[in-house]
């Protein structure tokens, strides 16, 4: 009975210690992806609140909270209320399957570097990454809004578009690893990241990633020279901060995702002896994919919206499906002959039908600007 209440305890830490370094993430991602921007296109930055701007995060969240919330006469007001809720939450349960290292021991207690180990985890993930684009849908459809719905529908669209190919990077994930267990996938990239045997499978899963959370260049559903802010135009206070967390915690998520899938997650040097290091490698890896996502805001336009589908489902998905034939073939004829040769094929031929893909791309383009002139 005791020992039932101890670990109840420490999966209660752990989760708080989780949730607590998602909430200081969020605050100091806008400051870092503010002082990024800042550098990257000739600007200061912030740096009056506090040494280097540091107390700007601190700054903002004051002024959040006491600015006035304003609900629209005619919105649905119980959706409304929680539209944001919906948003936020996933964005924080699907970090708990997460391994942020292996274990230690404190006072003879072997303690896991994770919240919940799940035979299925990648199961997991997939599966609550899909589900916050509904408090997006219900908060554009709860305010009573054209612009505000414009956003939602386009963030429901543009979810089920690139969630295809999303799943089919972490279908190449699961056939590299032979497991859907997320342990399983770290443990499996020991000698050899996934990135680099499958590059172009990382690639998609990175863009298909800043489709889901709706970041430059796909994010329409908050197009302000279109929609006016989209599906939070009506929002204001605390109900506009949830939405704003719910995408900066999406994006640590994701990262570390990313990271885990595919960069080794938590390994590297030294971290069977030392398996404090695991979260500091992995922190590493967030903050570089992090900076890539605020490079990509920073220098590439917006894409517009029916190029964005078409990019989707014309390019994006067929080229993911060709990566996982690639994939689940190199592997298969690797065991059949027992020859690794064909195993260290699959990047140099996925990188061969990325770059056909790129030429194809281009030729269209070319051809298109030519009809136009």
């Amino acid at each position: 009975m005791l020992s039932d209440w101890t670990l109840w305890l420490e999966w209660f830490i752990k989760a708080l210690v989780v949730i607590l370094a998602l909430l200081a993430g969020f605050a100091y991602l806008t400051w870092y992806e503010r002082r990024a921007l800042a550098r990257i296109q000739t600007r200061i930055g912030p740096n009056r609140a506090g040494p280097f701007g540091l107390f700007q995060p601190i700054a903002d969240a004051v002024k959040l909270i006491f600015k006035e919330e304003l609900t629209p006469s005619k919105a649905d007001r119980l959706i409304f209320f929680w539209a944001p809720v919906v948003t936020l939450v996933p964005s924080i349960i699907i970090a708990a399957v997460i391994p942020w290292g292996t274990s230690f021991t404190v006072f003879g207690r072997e303690i896991n570097l994770y919240i919940a180990d799940i035979n299925v985890g990648v199961l997991y993930l997939m599966s609550i990454t899909s589900i916050s684009v509904y408090g997006i849908v219900l908060a554009g459809w709860s305010s009573n809004s054209k612009y505000a719905l414009l956003g939602g529908l386009r963030s429901s669209a543009q979810m089920i578009s690139y969630e295809l190919a999303l799943g089919f990077s972490f279908v190449t994930s699961i056939i590299l690893a032979n497991s859907m267990r997320i342990l399983d996938i770290v443990d499996a990239q020991k000698n050899l990241w996934f990135a680099v045997i499958q590059p172009v499978g990382a690639l998609i899963f990175w863009i298909a990633t800043l489709a889901e959370v709706n970041r430059a260049p796909f994010d329409m559903p908050e197009a302000e020279q279109e929609l006016t802010a989209g599906f939070h135009s009506e929002y204001s206070g605390m109900k506009f901060a949830l939405f704003f967390m719910a995408e900066y915690q999406k994006m640590i998520v994701i990262c570390a995702i990313a990271a885990t899938l595919y960069l080794g997650g938590f390994l590297g040097p030294f971290v069977d002896k030392y398996p404090l290091l695991g979260p500091l490698y992995l922190f590493i890896k967030v903050f570089l994919l992090l900076f890539g996502m605020i490079w990509v805001r920073a220098t590439w336009p917006r894409i517009r919206y029916d190029r964005l589908m078409s990019f989707s489902w014309k390019i994006l998905l067929p080229l993911s499906l060709a990566i996982t034939f690639i994939t689940a073939t190199g592997i298969v004829l690797a065991d059949m002959f027992n020859n690794q040769l064909y195993y260290w094929a699959i990047p140099f031929v996925s990188v061969g039908v990325g770059l056909f893909t790129v030429v194809m791309i281009y030729r269209e383009l070319r051809r298109k600007a030519y009809e136009r002139a």
